[in-house]
């Protein structure tokens, strides 16, 4: 029997939420990988790593807050805690792995095309990963074809985010990169559930596990928190807002203000310049015995 399957039971609700949710840890995960551009080596792993925990908190509470939405007429979803927990985990260590690769290689094309794969997939491991923590009165079956779909859109528009990340152009271009990764994401969620289907077993007990408003709205606080922690932190840091590199800025600053003159202290001799191409004649006194 097949069970009768609603991504949308709250409407629009969940959808525009978790593609929020998305565009803000993107936003958040691609400034700090930006800044991370512009900062000496020694601070460069602090930034990918903040930027990794933004990117993957963000499209971890997307897809939950999706699941939000998610129900099964004739059966009654449960999830498991270990499983929900270890999408989590797998979202921020693959992005990481994505992020690093380009924060440290830059927007090389092997760079793009490694460092967005592995973002890209970890994006998809973090949903069939939590899909696979959900129990329910029933099988989940999905369609191969549809499947790989959706494992392409987030590569590709992860490799598109990470590419506009990496040309630190300022705060506008990188909220169009978190919009293209929320793309992603949510590409990428809502492609995977158009290919699921619920194979239903019959009647039978309530599995074991928490419901979605038992174990999904308090397991989202801590993302939620990260991600506010991690915006404080970009908003008082007036380079992840303006974006450019410090000595483009200063070189910029030196010529608008025009040439600069030093003034000889009393004392100093005037040493003339030798014109170039002007040969030492035989004989001559050199500047350092006049």
């Amino acid at each position: 029997m097949q069970g009768t399957v609603d991504g949308f039971s709250y409407g629009v609700v969940t959808p525009v939420v978790a593609y929020l949710m998305a565009c803000l840890g993107g936003a958040l995960g691609l400034r700090c990988t930006t800044r991370s551009l512009l900062v000496d080596r020694s601070w460069r792993p602090g930034w990918l790593a903040l930027g990794s925990a933004a990117i993957g908190s963000g499209i971890w509470t997307m897809h939950f807050v999706a699941m939000m939405g998610f129900t099964v007429a004739e059966a009654p979803i449960r999830y498991d805690k270990a499983l929900t927990f270890a999408s989590l985990a797998v979202a921020i260590v693959m992005v990481g792995i994505g992020v690093f690769i380009v924060g440290y290689r830059g927007a090389t094309g092997t760079a793009l095309f490694t460092g967005g794969t592995i973002t890209g997939l970890g994006v998809a491991s973090m949903h069939y990963l939590g899909m696979a923590g959900m129990r329910l009165r029933g099988t989940l079956e999905y369609n191969t074809l549809v499947v790989t779909a959706s494992v392409v859109i987030a590569v590709v528009a992860a490799t598109a985010a990470l590419w506009a990340a990496a040309q630190v152009r300022g705060f506008l271009w990188s909220l169009g990169a978190s919009l293209v990764m929320g793309l992603a994401v949510s590409g990428m969620h809502y492609t995977g559930m158009a290919a699921l289907s619920v194979h239903l077993h019959g009647s039978g007990a309530v599995p074991p596990g928490d419901s979605p408003a038992e174990i999904l709205a308090p397991m989202m606080i801590g993302p939620l928190a990260f991600l506010l922690l991690a915006g404080v932190i970009v908003m008082f840091d007036p380079l992840m807002v303006l974006g450019g590199r410090p000595e483009a800025k200063d070189t910029a600053a030196r010529a608008r203000s025009g040439p600069s003159y030093s003034v000889p202290r009393s004392g100093d001799r005037h040493v003339p310049p030798r014109r170039r191409g002007s040969r030492q004649r035989p004989g001559s006194r050199t500047p350092q015995n006049w």
